[in-house]
């Protein structure tokens, strides 16, 4: 690990991250994501994906770590204030203990954009998704989720890539080239030019697209939901165990259902999906997909029906 050259606390500058799902869609209707959907369900305006941020964090990640971030890194993110696009953000990591610290991003008026931590394997110390987990309280009477158990398991049959031109698909309107002409902190590690020229002799999935690669088929292999409803992410973890991962390269995906939560406005699925590259896990990502009860129109007829309280 690498020294701190002054004081135990270090960030980044001030970014500008991007929009890239104003044309998001799912279930035929357009996503929180959408200015006006989001306006409908009383926020300011379309939030930036979380993950976005993550890639705020790699320099500093890998300033702290080295190469190890981008072999075995996880970071792990509970979401507290959305972004919109014009918000500038700042991204800082402190505490720094062994192989874990603790991260978090800010706007420039000081609002928390999220709060979580950040290791390295292969011994990771516990998450800030791990220590939520073991937190959560039992769940009875759910309206929207209530066709699932937790320990449901999806094998996808058919294995997922990221190429550089790839259309990745109605959740994400976007190419991998198109994310990296905005990303918010550019590598050649990432480019089709100057990948080969990488610590592993070929081009490396930005942390932040990881995201898109594991969720652009999930609706596609979605677990008994009902909807139509409009969800958000609430809380992420990315764990690479065998990394990094590849462009172009296939992965096959298994998914878990680990937990069901519930809160005054939003019921919660939490799920874990693995990545693997052949036979051998590669990475695994945690999920926490929070489907606002406002969005599902039956819910409230619904909970009367169970006898719940709304």
């Amino acid at each position: 690990m690498k020294p701190f050259t002054s004081s135990p606390i270090i960030c980044g500058d001030f970014r500008q991250p991007r929009q890239m799902l104003a044309d998001q869609t799912y279930e035929g209707h357009v996503s929180l994501h959408d200015d006006k959907m989001a306006e409908d369900l009383g926020f300011s305006g379309a939030p930036i994906e979380g993950p976005t941020h993550f890639s705020q964090f790699v320099p500093l990640l890998y300033y702290v770590f080295g190469k190890e971030w981008f072999e075995s890194g996880c970071i792990s993110s509970h979401y507290q204030n959305m972004v919109v696009e014009g918000e500038e953000v700042r991204a800082f990591v402190g505490d720094v203990d062994g192989n874990g610290c603790r991260i978090w991003a800010e706007k420039r008026d000081g609002t928390p954009v999220l709060t979580g931590t950040a290791s390295i394997g292969p011994n990771h110390p516990p998450s800030e998704l791990d220590q939520r987990i073991q937190k959560l309280r039992p769940v009875e009477q759910l309206v929207i989720l209530s066709d699932l158990t937790v320990g449901m398991v999806i094998k996808e049959d058919d294995p997922v890539t990221i190429d550089f031109d790839q259309h990745m698909g109605d959740m994400y309107p976007f190419t991998l080239n198109d994310k990296l002409k905005v990303i918010t902190e550019p590598s050649p590690w990432y480019n089709k030019e100057d990948g080969n020229a990488s610590p592993w002799g070929r081009p490396i999935i930005p942390l932040e697209m990881i995201s898109v690669l594991i969720n652009s088929t999930a609706r596609k292999h979605a677990l008994p939901v009902k909807g139509p409803t409009v969800g958000l992410f609430a809380d992420q973890e990315i764990k690479l165990i065998k990394g990094p991962l590849f462009v172009n390269h296939p992965y096959r995906i298994e998914r878990e259902l680990v937990a069901l939560s519930e809160s005054r406005r939003v019921e919660s699925t939490w799920i874990r999906t693995s990545l693997y590259d052949g036979e051998e896990l590669a990475a695994q990502c945690m999920l926490n997909s929070a489907m606002l009860k406002e969005s599902y129109a039956p819910y409230a007829q619904e909970a009367a029906a169970l006898g719940k309280a709304i």
